[in-house]
């Protein structure tokens, strides 16, 4: 850029040296036809350097900001029931992939991280706000959202949840973020979700992490009547199955299984950071950040428990 800017100045000093030569009675044509080759030459060395400036300027921008793009990989026809068993079998690269859970009638399409560890089912994801998650029982039945982009946002169904928590014991990992860019997580064992004919009740075990733990409210003993979410069963705006007197799902604008109402709703409006409204109807972790601040991004995934101990 310096060398750009130093050529731009020369150009502009032979223009003025020209028009001083044009002024003055022509004495020297061929000292002013060697300036001007000179002048042409140096625009055009200018608009070349000018030209690479910017290419270097657009690879520059693209590594820093890398294009968004699917990543599918297809595995032909042999069927996996979770990301472990497509981690187990050598495929390592986080990114798209179709599995079969057990009783499930058909393949579905899940993200799987394969980073802390690999072998991650991606259950949900908010990244950006892209996706909005004040939807009704049956969008959240059968899921939605973006299951194209790297980073998109989506809940992958409650069915799909029971039919990948119906075959074993899974833990459930939940990583988070502010916009102040710290990370906190939280860890639950047995983490289990009914089917529909039980409302995708809610089953969770003993909890670790950093973040506090806002799913069964032990971060204050007092709290777990109407802050646990064990045992809870699955509310929408068009089905309320919580423990209030009002609708949760419909007052907080999310699916999720409510209390009265909840220390944990990561399925809320996506705000950015501190916000007002009339509910605490934000992306909400209570016990990092209580009520009234929306998380940046959430991650929600599984893999059995047993996992770990047949890692390479």
């Amino acid at each position: 850029m310096e060398s750009f800017k130093m050529l731009h100045f020369l150009v502009i000093w032979i223009v003025l040296d020209l028009d001083l030569t044009n002024s003055a009675p022509d004495e020297c044509p061929l000292e002013r036809e060697r300036l001007q080759a000179q002048l042409k030459s140096l625009e055009v060395r200018a608009v070349k350097q000018q030209e690479m400036i910017q290419r270097l300027t657009n690879l520059s921008m693209q590594k820093q900001n890398p294009v968004n793009e699917s990543i599918f990989f297809d595995l032909g026809e042999r069927q996996y029931t979770d990301c472990a068993q497509v981690f187990s079998n050598g495929n390592k690269a986080s990114g798209f992939y179709l599995i079969k859970p057990m009783s499930s009638p058909a393949q579905i399409r899940v993200y799987c991280d394969m980073t802390e560890g690999g072998g991650w089912t991606v259950l949900q994801r908010r990244t950006d706000g892209s996706q909005s998650f004040d939807r009704d029982w049956k969008d959240y039945k059968v899921g939605f959202g973006d299951l194209k982009s790297a980073s998109g946002e989506f809940w992958i169904g409650n069915d799909n949840l029971h039919y990948l928590t119906s075959q074993g014991e899974y833990i459930l990992r939940i990583n988070l973020e502010d916009f102040e860019g710290s990370h906190r997580f939280a860890v639950y064992g047995k983490f289990k979700v009914d089917g529909e004919e039980n409302h995708y009740q809610l089953q969770i075990g003993r909890y670790t992490g950093n973040a506090g733990d806002a799913l069964s409210g032990n971060y204050n003993p007092g709290a777990q009547s109407w802050a646990s979410h064990h045992g809870m069963k699955f509310s929408t705006r068009d089905k309320d199955n919580d423990h209030y007197d009002r609708n949760c799902a419909r007052e907080d604008k999310a699916g999720w299984w409510f209390n009265k109402c909840h220390t944990a709703n990561l399925n809320g409006i996506y705000y950015k950071g501190p916000y007002s409204a009339v509910t605490d109807n934000g992306i909400v972790w209570y016990p990092w950040h209580g009520w009234w601040y929306s998380l940046k991004s959430v991650e929600m995934k599984i893999r059995p428990a047993g996992f770990e101990l047949s890692e390479d």
